[in-house]
């Protein structure tokens, strides 16, 4: 490259800065937004106002981070500008299709992580390369790379895993012992203590050790600030606790102070410590270009100047920081990968974004054993004592439904502390650790800590975690192994390897916008939801039954495609049916998650009337068995490549099917009150499906007699006149619960409920 390539490399690099800014503040807004969001602490415009100042406030910090990209993960001294600058390109390039990737499928990623191992692995493989033309040694490559710092880094990441999740999860199990889920009595005695203690340890790790990087802080003032952190301790706990106690007097509720202090404080962290990962590396190249500048021969001297402290101009953090407040207010990713997390720590139970894993219900299985134990160590007045300390049925008794939080502001606050507190040691001793770990575990351990993970729920909580978890070390290996490839394409191909993967980027990027794009309208479009407040019975019913005719219209739709794919042997369009049949399962648990919420209202009024709604839990259930059931069975049968059904088979079925989907298409009319309904004529229908049922049967006899059915024909076929028969009887029973509790209509005592 030359010189004015280099240059031009060089705006490149800045060009990308920005746009890594938003890619990334997209991912890490949930570290510092999801704790205020999941509370309730405040509008949205109040927190996001409180977290851009935070960030402003937090990029003053991050001048001595800004290290880790020059000499943290390889030794500049090895290497040329134009090495140097081919290194930054790859990683910057790699680092925005990555984050980009995961913001779109709304997994929250480790920015700190990503960039790390792009490093490195853009580093090694310009190392490899450079030996390699040398004449070298392979084994020389090993001297190009920090390894004692990389390993640092890589070691402080994966032991604050650990740490964040044990001291989220002790901190919150004290705290609540203290405070119990129904905290405002004893809130109101010693909640001013409390508050002002997590408010001095947000100080003194925000304050004190982070002074020592700060650019606008003189090294005389951090000197005293150090010297005098005690006494600054000390008067910050004691001036908390009085404005905390006066604020409580006034009847203000400082839980929601302490918190959004904390998201000033967490998004202050968030800013100092992950400011590098954005800008580190555009900022670091143009050093190496001065510096290169300098010399009498740019394009050969090595970087050695890299290594030492050089300062970092407070307008371009500042900058830096601009840009990221901007993305924070207008990204819709940022919304997108903040729902994981606040799922996954939820105080309630309901819909589960994850399915359990083989693993999951391993350590789940493990973990009660454990508990089991412990309750047998521990004297039993001290377990009763603690279990009434911990009695979560107090968190509803004491939060309204309506607007009930997916926690509770106690837990939000002990999120902050803990991890504000963490992540700014880290900053105040320049090891990046990952913003996004930290507060995913420390999170994911006061939900621990707090029994959100119940018997109902603990599988799919702790499968999600594991996800996530999951997602990290594919960071990992993905970062690693991109921006090596991207590092060896711009060392041979020099301009067009650059304008190759930029195409490539554009091209990723002009995907993953078009994908978000869709899964969001897929979920605005979603027509079964959550009811997340229930108040009117009549408005909740009549959207439980319109969800019914969503979900019976889908599963016929679903029907009738498989048994299509069954008599053709279409194996293609069957795995689609049976990846439907979850998507069903899921439409079913939501409809019966709002009827148990209609429960609650109608028990207080009309018990006769509830145990209806227990009878259309039991129909719908049904229905979704009777789907699943034939889609596997016909699943099962073409992908073993059994034998075709017999002619007079599909005719068959082809009959039952035409007088099911009539009776689906009736009562969907009924249900969703386009029609006021012909129930004789449903009833009608009805009897024949069962009378032809009948009459088949004593055809399928003469074929199995005289060994024209063979076994497997027969128990299918069997199977889903079987399941045909029983879905219009269910359809029937619905039809029945919709006329006698929503239209009034009498004439169906002849129907059992059985």
């Amino acid at each position: 490259m030359g010189l004015e390539l280099l240059f031009v490399a060089v705006l490149l690099l800045v060009a990308i800065a920005v746009f890594d800014l938003t890619v990334g503040v997209s991912n890490d807004a949930v570290n510092f937004l999801n704790s205020s969001f999941g509370s309730n602490a405040g509008s949205r415009r109040v927190i996001l106002i409180i977290a851009s100042l935070g960030i402003l406030a937090g990029v003053t910090f991050s001048g001595g981070m800004m290290e880790v990209a020059r000499k943290g993960i390889f030794h500049p001294n090895f290497f040329t500008m134009p090495e140097l600058i081919t290194i930054f390109l790859a990683v910057m390039l790699a680092d925005i299709i990555l984050l980009d990737s995961f913001n779109t499928y709304g997994l929250p990623t480790s920015t700190t992580v990503s960039i790390v191992f792009e490093l490195l692995g853009a580093a090694a493989a310009m190392a490899i390369l450079k030996v390699l033309q040398l004449g070298e040694n392979l084994s020389e490559a090993i001297n190009y790379i920090n390894t004692a710092k990389a390993m640092l880094i890589i070691g402080g990441i994966l032991l604050s895993i650990v740490v964040a999740f044990v001291f989220g999860a002790l901190i919150q199990f004290l705290t609540r012992l203290l405070f119990t889920f129904d905290f405002s009595k004893r809130l109101s005695r010693y909640g001013a203590l409390w508050g002002g203690a997590a408010m001095a340890m947000i100080t003194y790790f925000i304050l004190i050790k982070g002074a020592k990087g700060a650019t606008l802080i003189t090294p005389e003032r951090a000197t005293w600030i150090a010297s005098n952190s005690w006494m600054i301790l000390l008067g910050c706990f004691g001036v908390s606790a009085v404005l905390l106690q006066l604020l409580q007097s006034l009847r203000i509720n400082i839980l929601k102070v302490v918190v959004l202090v904390g998201t000033f404080a967490l998004a202050m962290a968030f800013a100092a410590n992950d400011l590098v990962n954005f800008i580190g590396v555009p900022m670091a190249g143009y050093q190496a270009f001065q510096e290169a500048n300098l010399a009498d021969n740019p394009l050969a001297v090595t970087m050695g100047a890299l290594a030492k402290k050089v300062p970092v101009e407070s307008h371009l953090l500042l900058f830096a920081g601009a840009i990221m407040v901007v993305t924070l207010w207008l990204s819709r990713k940022a919304q997108t990968v903040t729902e994981t997390e606040i799922s996954l720590g939820r105080q309630d139970e309901g819909s589960e974004r994850f399915e359990s894993i083989f693993l999951a219900r391993v350590i789940v299985r493990m973990a009660i054993g454990l508990s089991e134990t412990v309750r047998q160590c521990v004297p039993p007045r001290v377990m009763s004592a603690m279990a009434r300390r911990l009695d979560t049925t107090h968190y509803q008794a004491v939060t309204d439904e309506e607007n009930r939080p997916s926690f509770d502001l106690l837990r939000a606050s002990v999120n902050l502390t803990v991890a504000s507190a963490v992540i700014s040691y880290a900053t105040a001793n320049k090891l990046p650790l990952s913003t996004t770990y930290v507060t995913f575990m420390v999170a994911m351990g006061t939900s621990f800590a707090d029994k959100a993970w119940g018997r109902e729920s603990a599988v799919y909580r702790v499968t999600g975690v594991l996800t996530v978890i999951g997602g990290w070390f594919a960071t990992a290996i993905t970062a690693f192994t991109v921006s090596s490839l991207f590092a060896v394409v711009i060392y041979f191909g020099q301009v067009y390897g650059i304008a190759a993967i930029i195409l490539l980027a554009a091209y990723a990027f002009w995907t993953n916008h078009h994908s978000h794009k869709h899964r969001a309208s897929l979920v605005e479009m979603e027509k079964v939801f959550n009811l997340k407040k229930v108040t009117d019975v009549s408005e909740t019913l009549s959207l439980s039954f319109e969800h019914m005719t969503i979900l019976l219209h889908e599963i016929r739709k679903s029907i009738e495609t498989t048994l299509e794919a069954l008599f053709t042997s279409n194996l293609y369009l069957l795995q689609g049916e049976k990846a439907k049949s979850k998507r069903f399962q899921a439409w079913a648990n939501i409809i019966v998650a709002n009827i148990f919420k209609a429960l609650r209202l109608i028990q207080r009024e009309d018990s006769h009337v509830s145990a209806r709604y227990g009878q259309t839990v039991r129909r719908i259930q049904r229905l979704v068995d009777g789907h699943r059931d034939i889609v596997l069975r016909a699943y099962v049968h073409v992908s073993n490549q059994h034998k075709e059904l017999l002619d007079i088979q599909v005719k068959e079925l082809r009959q039952m099917a035409k007088l099911l989907f009539e009776i689906v298409s009736d009562v969907d009319e009924i249900l969703a009150g386009k029609n006021p309904g012909d129930f004789e004529s449903v009833h009608e229908k009805d009897r024949q499906i069962r009378e032809m049922a009948e009459k088949l049967h004593e055809k399928q006899l003469a074929r199995i007699r005289d060994g024209t059915s063979k076994t497997r024909h027969s128990i299918l076929w069997y199977a889903i006149i079987g399941n045909m028969v029983a879905q219009s009887k269910q359809h029937l029973k619905l039809l029945r619960i919709y006329g006698e509790v929503v239209a009034h209509v009498d004439g169906f005592e002849e129907f059992d409920m059985e």
